[in-house]
């Protein structure tokens, strides 16, 4: 396109959404109640010279829009919107803000922060009563328009794992890539690194069904995060939900990502993004204006009901978005269509989730968002998984997603940490092991909507969680007051990495404790990258802006106990996978459960209150026909420093076998056919099958 380059603009149509291309121009359409004039411009190759800048001819629905001929994928461009600036009553209308198509499926460029991006005058006592004049366009990524049709997917095969059999794995595009000296330099820190042969052969190769991606949607760097020399890395702050972030791009660009997806569909596993429609990079009052803001703020975001300048802030990070409005609630169930469709997805995380069940009058279970995905044909159908909290008011909402939702079970978290502490928990203990069922077993969910695990990207790795009693975040400058005090961690005789071979075995130990409690407990497994065989942040526990080997897992120059750990997670994924006792999928499937004493009989009242070791019996009649397949199992667990004798409950045929233990002396195989006292070793778990 060149400077002389002439544009024509007719009506178009206002019923979808972005910039949409026929074969013979493109059709643009964005949403705005409350503008009185919306311009479109159009920039050259390098997106810094602005060719045309034309007005949108219609609008319809409170959609404006129009159809520009001629034009073809690849174009740049972006929106200039007019309307009132009344911040007092919710609008920031500023046509000098080049703003962001929400629905722009690839973005060019980044943020370059600078004042113009503020739409008031930052220097001035009055913040942002002031309007600025100065023009954005120079410093802001421009929108590309995409045809969608030009990936060949030849994806015929799209895994379908059922929900009981789903195990998560969440992991980080870069996080994962970048120090693996297994993949091409070229495609380290990139999607294509991530669908790498050599990436999804390891995967699979540790059992996994359904790959977690932290955030892929488009997100800045935070200017307060570059001035420190950091970066945002982990990707809560979206600004684009419908365009993956060209910083994981390899030389494939855009397609890279769908390379990435098809590859891990050809090897039969999911992938589920982790998404973040709660709040956008726009922050509070005196944030940029990037594209919602100036596009229409009142109807995006949730503003104070009486002082409209402030925004509720129930996320903790300046703004809420408004999907109380059926035009935002559209552009969010648009966004995950299209990335279901479109980029073949299978699931998705939803950050903060409480905030998408929010009304006006608080949290619903019967919120518009809920109701809209439920009944969506394709969305009901994916793996839709809510953190079930937010910083508002009634914001904690574990057990409290509708049916057809599962959910990340802190409690799970917490207890299991607090349980191989030594802290005395074991009701709390037996009720996670067994799936939650205080919070889950209601309105016909099943066992699976608790996902369960012991660590996740956000605080301690499991190694650091049995190295360390306090967090170390020096690194992120801010004195480590930032991340979370309350990790119910414990070092065992040393702060961080230690010669000391006791304190090293006793690690060793429990990281297998918790690896076999995860992968033996009914729910849905979710494992975090890097766990399987230690790695380690160096007592980081908000490694948020850590884009640096803190973050990065590293590969190379492992200790043995390495691949000793990574051959225990295969093997206790593996039995999970082969015995259906392991993976309960209904409550109501028939299932005895008997608590055991160290003594042989029954557990008592006394004994849950005292804290004790504990022995559960799990068994399924209906499964005594099925060849290979275990009937019943007998577990004991030790979450004590000294060795217990356990007494041995005989009943039914044959005795039991020793089938797996985490403790340092290997009996694997003993058959104890009479009732006799097991040497139970301190922190330990034992798992007994018939012979």
């Amino acid at each position: 396109m060149s400077e002389g380059t002439h544009f024509a603009i007719t009506s178009g149509s206002g019923q979808q959404l972005g910039a949409n291309y026929d074969g013979e121009g493109v059709n643009f359409a964005i949403f705005s109640a409350h503008a009185e004039r919306v311009e479109l411009c159009l920039f050259d190759e390098s997106g810094q010279h602005e060719i045309a800048r034309l007005e949108l001819p219609e609008f319809t629905h409170e959609v404006w829009h129009g159809y520009v001929p001629g034009l073809k994928p690849g174009a740049l461009y972006g929106y200039r919107v007019y309307g009132p600036y009344d911040p007092e009553n919710g609008h920031r209308f500023n046509p000098n803000k080049l703003l962001i198509d929400p629905y722009a499926r690839e973005l060019a460029g980044n943020i370059d922060w600078n004042e113009a991006h503020f739409a008031y005058d930052l220097l001035h006592e009055d913040k942002d009563l002031t309007f600025d004049t100065r023009d954005s366009a120079p410093f802001m990524p421009k929108c590309r328009v995409i045809d969608p049709n030009e990936f060949d997917w030849q994806d015929s095969n799209r895994p379908n794992i059922a929900w009981p059999n789903t195990v998560i794995y969440e992991t980080h595009v870069k996080g994962f890539t970048q120090l693996n000296s297994a993949l091409p330099e070229a495609l380290r820190g990139t999607y294509e690194g991530m669908g790498h042969k050599a990436t999804v052969d390891y995967i699979k190769s540790l059992g996994i069904t359904s790959v977690e991606l932290l955030p892929v949607h488009w997100f800045p760097d935070d200017q307060h995060l570059l001035d420190k020399g950091l970066k945002n890395f982990w990707g809560y702050n979206s600004i684009g939900f419908f365009a993956p972030a060209p910083r994981y791009y390899g030389p494939r660009g855009i397609q890279g990502f769908r390379d990435m997806v098809r590859a891990f569909h050809d090897a039969g596993i999911e992938v589920i993004l982790d998404v973040v429609y709660n709040h956008t990079a726009e922050g509070n009052e005196l944030g940029p204006t990037l594209s919602f803001k100036g596009i229409d703020n009142f109807s995006y975001y949730r503003t104070l009901p009486d002082q409209h300048r402030y925004y509720i802030n129930d996320t903790g990070t300046g703004n809420t978005v408004n999907t109380s409005h059926p035009r935002v609630l559209q552009m969010v169930m648009d966004s995950l269509r299209y990335w279901a469709e479109s980029m073949h997805i299978d699931g998705f995380r939803f950050d903060l989730g409480t905030i998408l069940g929010r009304e006006p009058e608080g949290f619903d279970q019967r919120g518009g968002f809920f109701d809209a995905m439920m009944q969506d044909p394709v969305l009901s159908k994916l793996k839709l998984i809510g953190e079930p909290w937010d910083i508002g008011p009634g914001g904690y909402q574990v057990g409290g997603f509708p049916p057809g939702w599962a959910e990340w079970n802190d409690k799970y978290r917490d207890t299991v940490r607090e349980y191989w502490k030594g802290d005395n928990v074991s009701t709390d203990f037996a009720a996670r092991l067994l799936g939650s069922g205080d919070l889950y077993d209601q309105r016909g969910r099943r066992p699976w909507a608790s996902v369960n695990f012991i660590t996740a990207h956000d605080g301690f790795t499991l190694n650091d969680l049995v190295s360390y009693n306090e967090k170390h975040n020096e690194e992120n400058g801010e004195d480590n007051n930032d991340g979370h005090n309350d990790n119910r961690s414990y070092n065992y005789g040393a702060e961080g990495p230690t010669e000391d071979e006791g304190i090293n075995a006793v690690r060793e130990r429990q990281k297998r404790n918790f690896l076999a409690t995860l992968f033996f407990s009914h729910g849905t497994p979710m494992l975090l990258a890097g766990d399987e065989f230690g790695r380690s942040q160096l007592g980081n526990n908000n490694g948020y802006c850590q884009d640096s080997e803190i973050s990065w897992v590293h590969w190379d120059n492992l200790p043995a106990s390495a691949e000793a750990l990574r051959e225990f997670t295969r093997h206790v994924i593996r039995l999970r996978a082969e015995q259906p006792l392991l993976r309960r999928e209904n409550w109501r499937d028939g299932m005895e459960i008997k608590w055991f004493n160290a003594g042989g009989g029954f557990q008592q009242e006394e004994q849950w209150e005292e804290g004790s070791t504990l022995g559960v019996y799990i068994g399924r009649p209906d499964l005594q026909a099925e060849e290979g397949i275990w009937h019943d199992v007998l577990m004991l667990i030790n979450p004590f420093e000294g060795t217990v004798p356990f007494r041995i409950p005989q009943f039914g045929e044959g005795g039991w076998v020793l089938e797996l233990t985490t403790s340092d002396s290997d009996k694997h195989g003993l058959v104890i056919t009479k009732e006799k006292d097991f040497e139970l070793e301190g922190r330990s778990i034992a798992l007994f099958r018939r012979p």
